[in-house]
């Protein structure tokens, strides 16, 4: 058996089990390092050696959560669950209701796709957004597993699609890792060859808000009561100076391009302008790492997780294993490097790295069967894409659960990862298949 699937699937199983998620990436990297033929030792060393690799993302959301919770504290996420609440409104109007559901749904999901394009925060939104809201979505017994599997559409769909911020990244590392294999292509081609299968995530989306989710679903009001305690006040100055705060973190973000350096400018405007008094910042930052600490374990031991997959030579030889089932069958062929894709991605949590791994072989493998550049591309983006939603180590389901768990009624694996991975993996295949077959 390789390597990296049984480490894949272990570490899925402890995930599903309800076993911490940083366990899990530990046991599975464990066995699968053993499996793959590495000593305990060298399995251990290069999960020590991979650490690092995860150390700059933790660092980005620690301070992140330093800065929302620092934000909080002016009014700014108060006077956003006034303006919901005025629109929701009081009464029991069934009608009314429902139009809020869609306003709420239809805000985080702009939210979420602006995240990524249009203003390149990623999800550095989702702890300021979504705690404050969380009372307005519990008045409305919102199913928060609809409002996870919006927000991770959000944070993947748009990226895979448009060439825009982490959209242009994505498809420059696309195009430069298919010249280097062997088939050089134009950047402009990838959204059009991308179209059908982001179009399988709509699908997705929508079954999640209309069929799988649409249902109210009732949250304890505690976390209500609380957030009630601590008072809705807002001056007009603190929110300006909020306001200020995000923008010049956004500014230092995309000059340095830093999550890191963009939050620290951000929580310095809020000690300038007093809007953080200076005895509490102390207590505020550290109530806001210890907020976003879950995300950043993960993220180191994904990091560590995934250069014990790399270390077993298994990644390669799981591609030439599928390359060795196909024969000249074109369909099978694009099934199951879809599939790899998926595997490969779901183990390091980043379809970004997964892109360079998979080129290398899928690339002469498209030509030899014969598919067209821009078959080859919706092969090689969709394969990527895959299990970046679904995926307990990637910070496209680790952001959301941050935010829908803040009053720990949301679990990660089974209320974001599994409707995630149903919603979004499932017709990517499917419609990236059909691209495969029909490009």
């Amino acid at each position: 058996m390789n390597a990296v699937v049984i480490a894949v699937v272990v570490m899925l199983i402890l995930s599903l089990l309800r076993v911490n998620v940083v366990f899990a990436l530990l046991a599975g990297a464990l066995i699968g390092g053993l499996t793959g033929g590495l000593s305990i030792e060298k399995t251990v060393e290069a999960f020590t050696d991979g650490l690092g690799g995860g150390a700059s993302v933790a660092l980005s959301y620690a301070l992140l959560g330093g800065f929302a919770v620092a934000i909080s504290k002016t009014g700014l996420p108060n006077l956003m669950v006034d303006v919901v609440l005025n629109v929701v409104g009081k009464k029991e109007d069934r009608t009314k209701k429902n139009l809020s559901k869609a306003l709420i749904i239809f805000f985080i999901l702009l939210m979420a796709c602006f995240s990524q394009n249009l203003i390149p925060i990623h999800i550095a939104f989702i702890p300021l957004l979504i705690p404050p809201l969380l009372k307005v979505m519990n008045e409305l017994k919102l199913d928060r597993r609809l409002i996870a599997s919006v927000l991770t559409f959000g944070l993947t769909a748009p990226y895979i699609l448009l060439p825009v911020g982490f959209g242009q990244i994505f498809h420059e590392i696309v195009a430069v890792n298919m010249k280097s294999s062997g088939l050089e292509i134009h950047v402009n081609d990838i959204p059009t060859a991308m179209l059908l299968p982001t179009a399988g995530m709509v699908v997705g989306l929508l079954i999640a808000i209309f069929i799988s989710y649409r249902k109210p679903r009732d949250y304890s009001s505690e976390f209500d009561q609380d957030y009630a305690a601590e008072g809705t006040s807002y001056s007009k100055k603190g929110v300006i100076f909020a306001i200020l705060a995000i923008v010049a973190g956004l500014v230092i973000q995309l000059l340095f391009d830093s999550m890191v350096f963009g939050a620290m400018a951000g929580i310095l405007v809020l000690y300038i302008t007093r809007s953080v008094k200076w005895n509490e910042a102390d207590s505020l930052l550290s109530e806001g790492m210890q907020m976003m600490a879950f995300i950043g374990f993960v993220m180191i031991a994904a990091s560590g997780f995934a250069e014990v997959l790399k270390a077993t030579g298994d990644v390669e030889s799981l591609v030439k294993q599928a390359e060795s089932l196909i024969g000249d069958n074109k369909s099978l062929a694009a099934l199951l490097m879809l599939i790899v894709g998926l595997v490969v991605t779901m183990g390091i949590g980043s379809s970004f790295s997964t892109i360079p791994i998979i080129t290398t072989i899928f690339v002469p493998l498209c030509v030899q069967l014969g598919f067209s550049p821009m078959a080859t591309i919706a092969i090689i983006g969709t394969a990527g894409a895959l299990g970046d939603a679904g995926s307990p180590a990637s910070d496209s389901t680790l952001g959301p659960t941050s935010g829908l768990n803040a009053d720990g009624q949301h679990n990660h694996i089974w209320d974001t990862c599994v409707p995630t991975f149903l919603h979004y993996n499932l017709p990517l295949i499917i419609f990236g298949w059909i691209a495969a077959i029909i490009l």
